[in-house]
């Protein structure tokens, strides 16, 4: 199935097969969060739900606001994303430099988190100069979240101070 969408989308034959980019399965089991910023209402693991909401409310309580733009992702959806993209007339290479390719999306596994605070444009390099990023950075280890994508990353993916990811 996914070598067929692959194929589809123009992703190369090759793309994952250096295992910097791994497959990752859907979760089955999912809880609801809240909504997105345009209202979209996010889902996550049930372990995962409850480690953001302790870590969203520990956050709060610093004065510090976590709000949640992205959580579980199908791999259906990643592959809209993509098509969007290019019928929007981006490249391929462009895209899969900032996307993954529908299967190896982390966002699949219902353990990552895209994040956002007041004051700072989403899912852009400017969330690292927000206080939500300096405090996820002292923080977010005590509810089992990292950051995945840090610079220079060995999967490739261009920085991502907004996503973070928590451990199986």
């Amino acid at each position: 199935m996914l070598r067929e969408l692959h194929q589809e989308l123009g992703i190369p034959e090759d793309y994952g097969l250096d295992r910097t980019k791994p497959v990752f399965q859907e979760a089955t089991e999912l809880l609801e969060v809240g909504p997105n910023l345009v209202g979209r209402m996010q889902r996550l693991t049930p372990a995962t739900a409850g480690a953001w909401t302790a870590m969203q409310g520990a956050a709060a309580d610093d004065g510090v606001t976590l709000l949640i733009v992205s959580g579980f992702r199908s791999i259906d959806y990643q592959a809209r994303l993509i098509r969007k993209k290019i019928n929007a007339g981006q490249s391929v290479s462009e895209i899969l430099s900032v996307n993954a390719a529908p299967g190896h999306s982390e966002h699949h596994t219902g353990r990552a988190v895209d994040i956002a605070s007041p004051g700072s444009r989403p899912l852009t390099e400017e969330f690292e100069d927000s206080d939500a990023f300096r405090w996820l950075q002292a923080n977010a280890a005590t509810y089992g979240f990292s950051m995945s994508y840090p610079r220079d990353n060995p999967a490739g993916f261009v920085y991502e101070p907004w996503h973070w990811a928590r451990n199986a």
